[in-house]
């Protein structure tokens, strides 16, 4: 017999070994230049099956020289590893053949824990039909199998523990490939889910691997990863800005850039926005919060986001606090007192003159009032007063604006006026105790005096007939918005007037004790 004889023998084809190999050389070149992910895969395999050849020869020759291939051992081991070495590197093969070229044409992507569970499955079902065909009888091994999995397990529990916790992330899809997550201090993308452990990719370009059994048993953050929502993650980016500043005047800035032209990598909902956060020393921390859509561009996103906050407060006139200590030191005395206390009261009575309800005061009594007066600002969405509540405040008016609001039907939506600097309101709870006739709620940010019964009230006592020109105008003044209200005609407000008039006249003087 000749020695291709032996070796077609030997190899278990019949004679067709040298077209099974022709094909496997072709197939294997022709993947590697059609997959060429999978080369590192086509390589081994084809490593394997010249290994396998190698096997098969020496097997071939053992033959050839006359060895019994029923009754010697290393023709029969030989062989069969050759065997397995050989259809290892096939099956090797064909799992690229099946799921890189057929099932990516149909673009099914199956998970690569399926793909080894599936290749290491024909692995046992090749070397148990290798074992039996050589006549080995597999009655015993199956028989020490309990001791050898309890042995195998024991030695092996933490590469099982990983291999278990890879098929349930598989099975589960809890943790998928090209989720972004964060395990103790390392944030990365999830580029492969093996057997052993998990690979994810770091925005610093490292692959850090991580022991599948870590993931099942530790914390787990999945960033941006929200059911039934977009993908995308909150950041934060912080700053401060001195206390001379209003935070609504900053927060609005810094909004109406962020907003005002989209910025790449921002989401448009929710849209980006401001809050202020803390109270320091000599600042307020405040924070621009936006909704970044590809979690591998945090910094450069960012860093758009800080040049917008810059300049949008540069154009405002707000400079960013830089954190020093100053130490200020004014020579302070009686005189300089004086002078800021006289300059101040003169600023407060120049408001009281400009408000109708108190145009009947002397310059003295204006004075008197003006020293009693307390500085009441209000941010911008404030309510300064709500209609029905009982407050003896007047408010007087220097700077903003607010928009008069009244109940009806149940609904506050009914704009009645909007009041601007010199304007005053809440005359009805100072002069006569009643309740709030209207909300009112500042459009802008609002500075104003505040002025209550306690403070008026020895004035008109020493000048009582004052409550009969206050009174005319606190009638005026409520007929008008009775009138917009409940939509009088002038002859309904010329006689409403004159009945209101003297009911307040007699509320005031009731309130004030003035009878």
């Amino acid at each position: 017999m000749s020695f291709w004889q032996d070796l077609q023998i030997a190899a278990g084809v019949g004679g067709a070994f040298h077209w099974f190999a022709l094909g496997f050389l072709v197939a294997a070149l022709s993947l590697s230049a059609l997959v060429p992910t999978e080369r590192r895969r086509i390589r081994v395999a084809m490593v394997l099956f010249l290994l396998s050849v190698a096997g098969l020869l020496i097997a071939a020759m053992l033959l050839y020289e006359g060895f019994d291939p029923v009754t010697n051992t290393p023709y029969r081991w030989i062989r069969w590893a050759a065997l397995f070495t050989l259809w290892v590197a096939t099956v090797n093969l064909a799992s690229v053949i099946v799921f890189d070229v057929v099932l990516a044409a149909v673009k099914v992507r199956p998970q690569r824990i399926l793909r080894d569970l599936l290749i290491a499955f024909a692995y046992i079902v090749v070397a148990i039909s290798l074992l039996s065909r050589s006549g080995v009888d597999l009655t015993g091994i199956v028989a020490t199998s309990a001791i050898i999995t309890a042995v195998i397990g024991f030695s092996l529990q933490d590469t099982l523990g990983n291999i278990m916790g890879g098929m349930a992330l598989q099975m589960e899809r809890s943790i998928v490939v090209g989720d972004w997550i964060r395990v103790d201090e390392q944030e990365g993308r999830v580029v492969e889910i093996r057997w052993r452990q998990t690979s994810i990719e770091t925005r610093n370009w490292d692959t850090v691997v991580i022991p599948n059994s870590v993931l099942m048993k530790g914390h787990v953050v999945l960033l941006g990863r929200r059911l039934g929502e977009p993908r995308q993650h909150r950041q934060w980016v912080y700053f401060n800005v001195d206390f001379r500043y209003a935070p609504t005047d900053i927060v609005e800035a810094v909004e109406t850039a962020l907003r005002a032209e989209p910025i790449q990598n921002v989401a448009s909902e929710p849209a980006p926005h401001c809050l202020a956060l803390d109270f320091k020393e000599s600042y307020i921390t405040y924070a621009a919060r936006y909704w970044l859509t590809d979690l591998a561009l945090n910094d450069p996103t960012d860093s758009v986001v800080r040049s917008r906050l810059y300049f949008a407060l540069r154009r405002a006139g707000i400079p960013l606090s830089i954190p020093a200590q100053s130490i200020f030191i004014t020579e302070d005395d009686e005189e300089r007192r004086q002078r800021k206390h006289d300059k101040e009261i003169g600023h407060r009575a120049e408001s009281l003159s400009r408000a109708e309800i108190f145009h009947t005061l002397t310059d003295e009594e204006r004075q008197t009032v003006a020293g009693r007066l307390i500085v009441a600002p209000f941010a911008r969405g404030e309510a300064m007063t709500q209609q029905g509540a009982e407050a003896h405040w007047l408010y007087i008016m220097t700077e903003g604006e607010a928009e008069v609001r009244v109940e009806v039907d149940g609904d506050l939506s009914k704009e009645v006026a909007m009041l601007h600097a010199g304007d005053f309101f809440g005359e009805m709870g100072l002069m006569t105790g009643q309740p709030r006739a209207a909300t009112v709620i500042a459009q802008t940010n609002v500075e104003c005096y505040r002025l209550d019964k306690k403070s008026f009230a020895d004035i008109l006592k020493r000048r009582p007939e004052i409550a009969e020109d206050i009174s005319h105008v606190l009638a005026r003044r409520r007929v008008e918005l009775e009138a917009v209200r409940d939509g009088l005609n002038e002859e309904a407000k010329l006689k409403l007037m004159s009945h209101t008039q003297n009911d307040l006249l007699r509320r005031i003087r009731d309130f004030f004790t003035l009878n």
